[in-house]
């Protein structure tokens, strides 16, 4: 992973490419290259950035009509030139999004058979499998459809052949890739965004696709072999829609981008059986072996995050989990575990207060370190053993959404490997959570069905100065992020506690003019909720009740219910966060205030 960009045209394309990668740099990288064929295929790689890889091709005059380029964030093999794609096998070069699962036992097979291995990486294996099934009479197209039958993981490829200057080939199976459609030359992504500056006309290959394209043509085989057609879309994105779109603020765009967010921070366990060590870096298999508990730092929105993961990774990896906040952390004497997983989140990577947290983990002798980030050149991300990179794209509201959801859902990944490392997770268990994982996109977009009722909430909420959050289990700390976003964004002042303490303070502050917010997931401890909305009532209170569609809880005099979807297990969390989202959004909207930069607050807090 992580990016691609293929093309083939009766123009030069190498600056399409490079303009391709660079609008690709989102997504995140510590490597790039290109391939093209012109008399013969040429390649150039770098291990610094896009900027840098087009230097050195300007600087080698490098031109051509057809050729593929790469951003590669490592998974395996370390960063570095020879590790970074396209990866060759004769006059053929491969470039790939995904793991492949299955890369040890093919790489002996193919071994075996005389090829050189000269990367660490599980692409170098593809080059050499389809380069094989060459030399056994196949064409490029059909050597390719049959070498990723035989792949088990994840992949997105793009490859192309000296032998055939007229052809790019592409396929996909549980990583995005699209097609450019132009005239008298098509094109190939991972994402649209990176193809806008050749064409709007898209079509997005379906799980198993591959295809084959000229400059006046292509076609398209399912995962059967058949020949099909799919519809080209005509994308509706800009330059200016990158930025904002229909949207009224980028935090209301950014919330309903979140399916997306989720879907790309997932996309490399969407097509996996299983779950590999090595999305969280090279050394994770080595590092997480024997790790005896996990410490995570982090702030704000990001230490809600850590929070949630807190119940489950005691309650699925079996590991005891301690939570803090970055800012305290440093400032106590703390026991650290020689032998712990210390991980930090952050959505800029840059927030001083992590930082110095990390430097003092680091000092009390953790040496099994992690960084879940969105930001992947950041000091986080640089100074930790192991990186996770959430795939959240840029997001420019200062209070944070879709960083949120993709960290959680990143952190619920580790707490699968962590448990899959120390047995705790049964094949049965791995795959209906990976089942989970992949329907969480759909049910978030289920859920952004909500908004205009919580609009007619927030014409109340837009009226008062106090509310009061609650959850119980997982999702207190949901409440918690409910209540930040209502202050950041609208100033209204908002508390939220774990409803069991109700009746040990809070409740004093329960009145009429006090709304309260509750989570209620249709789970084990609703029934005690339910206890604690009733103690709510009794003091007059009004509640505002986020609930599952299959929560036995009934709209009534102080009672107000949106009901959102299914209750998504251990996944809800991330689920019920998003209308709570939505109701801080419209509140602020209703007061006037700047809802993208609000007041007092930064981005990124570089400070302590």
């Amino acid at each position: 992973m992580c990016g691609i960009v293929g093309a083939i045209s009766k123009r030069n394309i190498v600056p399409i490419l490079l303009e391709g990668l660079r609008r690709l740099e989102y997504r995140g990288y510590d490597s790039a290259g290109l391939a093209i064929v012109n008399d013969g295929l040429r390649r150039l790689r770098s291990t610094g950035r896009v900027s840098d890889l087009a230097e050195r091709v300007n600087a080698a005059a490098i031109e051509g009509r057809l050729g593929i380029a790469h951003t590669r964030w490592a998974t395996h093999g370390a960063p570095s030139e020879r590790n970074a794609h396209p990866h060759v096998s004769g006059d053929l070069a491969v470039v790939h999004n995904g793991i492949i699962e299955n890369h040890d036992a093919m790489r002996k097979t193919l071994k075996a058979q005389g090829f050189e291995f000269v990367s660490d990486t599980d692409t170098e294996v593809i080059a050499h499998l389809i380069e094989s099934l060459r030399h056994k009479g196949r064409g490029l197209f059909d050597a390719t459809r049959e070498a990723v039958s035989q792949l088990e993981g994840a992949y997105a490829i793009g490859v192309i052949s000296a032998k055939t200057p007229g052809t790019l080939i592409v396929a996909r199976k549980g990583a995005p890739l699209l097609l450019g459609i132009g005239e008298a030359e098509h094109f190939a992504a991972s994402d649209v965004s990176a193809l806008l500056q050749v064409t709007q006309r898209v079509i997005y290959l379906e799980e198993g696709d591959c295809a084959e394209l000229s400059q006046d043509a292509y076609r398209i085989h399912d995962h059967a072999g058949r020949r099909v057609e799919r519809q080209v879309h005509v994308s509706q994105l800009s330059a200016q829609s990158i930025e904002l779109g229909p949207y009224h603020h980028y935090m209301q765009k950014e919330i309903f981008e979140q399916p997306g967010a989720v879907a790309n921070t997932l996309e490399n366990v969407f097509g996996a059986r299983s779950l590999q060590p090595e999305l969280f870096g090279v050394e994770a298999a080595a590092l997480f072996k024997g790790v005896t508990s996990v410490n995570i730092v982090a702030c704000g929105t990001s230490y809600h995050a850590g929070v949630v993961a807190r119940y489950w990774i005691e309650s699925l990896a079996r590991l005891p989990c301690n939570v803090e906040i970055a800012s305290e952390y440093r400032y106590r004497a703390s026991v650290a575990d020689p032998t712990g997983l210390f991980v930090t989140i952050s959505q800029s990577g840059e927030t001083a207060d992590t930082l110095a947290a990390l430097a003092h983990a680091k000092s009390l002798g953790y040496e099994r370190t992690l960084t879940i980030c969105n930001v992947p050149e950041s000091a986080l991300m640089r100074q930790s053993c192991l990186r996770y990179l959430t795939r959240a794209g840029p997001e420019i509201g200062v209070a944070s959404t879709k960083a949120f959801t993709t960290q959680l859902a990143s952190l619920f990944l580790l707490t699968l490997v962590l448990a899959r490392c120390r047995d705790r997770l049964t094949p049965e268990a791995e795959a209906r959570h990976l089942a989970a994982l992949r329907h969480l996109p759909a049910a978030l977009q289920v859920v952004l069905q909500v908004e205009e009722r919580v609009v007619e909430w927030s014409k109340r909420f837009a009226q008062k100065q106090h509310a009061l959050f609650l959850g119980r289990g997982i999702h207190y700390p949901i409440a918690l992020e409910g209540a930040l976003k209502l202050k950041e964004i609208s100033y209204i002042h908002a508390e939220a506690y774990a409803a069991g303490e109700l009746k040990h303070g809070p409740l004093a502050l329960v009145d009429a003019d006090m709304p309260v917010v509750t989570v209620a997931p249709n789970d084990m401890l609703l029934e005690k909720l339910k206890s604690n909305m009733q103690e709510v009532r009794a003091r007059g209170g009004e509640l505002y009740v986020f609930a599952d569609e299959d929560t036995h809880i009934e709209e009534s005099d102080g009672v107000h219910l949106i009901r959102l979807t299914d209750h998504a297990g251990v996944l809800s969390p991330i689920v019920h966060v998003v209308p709570l989202q939505l109701l801080a959004y419209h509140a602020a909207i209703q007061r006037g205030t700047d809802v993208d930069k609000p007041r007092n607050l930064a981005k990124s807090v570089t400070v302590e």
